[in-house]
């Protein structure tokens, strides 16, 4: 979301001239970001206080009308932004208080995995299957347009909600800007100490991301190829306990290792040197890693799942990340074959001139276009 919301200001710098544009912003950090695209922001003086009060309406679940009325009587931060006297306001990151604004909104829904991977507790245990369910319905039914990362999101939200295939933009992802920075922290070789030839997957440790089915399919892949290494990186939480039991179990401590957190200025250099991405996630419909491999000239290994076709075209190999089987054989290609692995690379290159910043621009300045040619204001759904 991060990254998205990025994407999302480096195109609103861009917007034709006739429209002006307001950043709102709570988190002071986001200064810096600005002022990397020509832009000025005004920092919210009630954001926490206003989120809080936006979260505690989402998980009491009250109607969006009755939301609608409470948040212009009591939640500051309402008042706030409507004091800034915007036509619209785009939430780039599925926030509840995209449809808790009386005023045309852009909402965002990244994925609706609760319900359609429910079997993973990160997206449906303890409460959160109602509050994500509850909040993306009233995204898809009170904004006037939901941002969708692809065809298959917005089908997602179509069937899932029952509006308009009209109302639902895909806007896919694209590779951050800063990716292209070549310049590396001097000690880079010194501090990752990588493999001379590796598989790299970054990811937090989530069940969904499926990182123990990785660990047994390397573990095969060793049989046949002894120089095989794998390169983790992610927070030491959630499933990472378990997944490194499975590598000591495994006796795969010199072929699997753990690179803890990596900030975002050091991603391009482990792109450079991975002989490839393997992403063998359940989740969907699409994700950043293999845009942000293909970018810098990794080949990319991924779940054949939802909108990853749609995103990644030929320029990826997949497979069923329920198959550890499939896992190994695509490993073994990639590992082995030099000529694939450069095809691979050059079929990535060219998709990511294709599906860059610019065509992202494009896309999001129609959507604008289009959410202020509705009336105002937004009638009851």
């Amino acid at each position: 979301m991060f990254q998205y919301a990025q994407s999302v200001l480096e195109a609103l710098s861009q917007l034709d001239s006739h429209y002006e544009v307001t950043i709102a912003y709570s988190d002071t950090d986001w200064s810096a970001i600005l002022a990397r695209f020509g832009l000025t922001g005004v920092a919210l003086k009630h954001a926490r206080v206003g989120q809080r009060l936006a979260d505690m309406v989402m998980v009491l679940r009250l109607s969006g009308a009755l939301t609608r009325a409470l948040g212009q009587m009591f939640n500051p931060l309402v008042r706030e932004l409507l004091a800034l006297r915007c036509d619209v306001w785009i939430f780039p990151a599925q926030e509840s208080l995209s449809y808790q604004m009386p005023i045309r909104a852009i909402g965002t829904t990244h994925d609706l995995m609760h319900r359609y991977e429910a079997i993973f507790p990160e997206v449906s245990s303890k409460g959160r299957y109602g509050i994500r369910e509850h909040r993306f319905r009233n995204i898809a039914n009170w904004c006037a347009g939901v941002m969708v990362d692809s065809e298959v999101g917005r089908q997602h939200v179509v069937e899932s909600y029952g509006v308009s295939e009209a109302k639902v933009y895909p806007l896919p992802y694209v590779a951050p800007s800063y990716l292209h920075d070549k310049r590396e922290r001097a000690d880079f070789d010194a501090h990752y100490h990588l493999p001379v030839k590796f598989l790299f997957y970054p990811a937090q440790f989530w069940p969904h991301k499926n990182h123990l089915r990785l660990v047994d399919a390397v573990h095969r892949v060793a049989e046949r190829y002894p120089d095989i290494a794998l390169v983790l990186s992610g927070g030491k939480h959630h499933q990472f306990d378990e997944i490194q039991r499975r590598v000591e179990d495994l006796g795969m401590q010199e072929c699997i290792r753990f690179v803890g957190y990596v900030p975002d200025a050091d991603l391009s250099g482990l792109y450079r040197r991975a002989r490839a991405l393997v992403m063998p996630t359940f989740f969907g419909p699409t994700n950043i890693p293999p845009l942000e491999a293909m970018t810098i000239g990794c080949p990319v290994l991924v779940s054949g799942i939802y909108g990853m076709p749609e995103q990644c075209g030929d320029a990826a190999l997949y497979f069923d990340p329920n198959s550890v089987t499939e896992m190994v054989e695509r490993i073994q290609q990639v590992w082995s074959d030099d000529a694939l692995a450069a095809e691979m690379v050059r079929k990535g290159l060219e998709l990511s001139l294709h599906n860059g910043q610019p065509q992202f621009n494009r896309k999001l300045a129609k959507i604008v276009d289009a959410i202020f040619e509705l009336p105002e204001p937004i009638s009851k759904p």
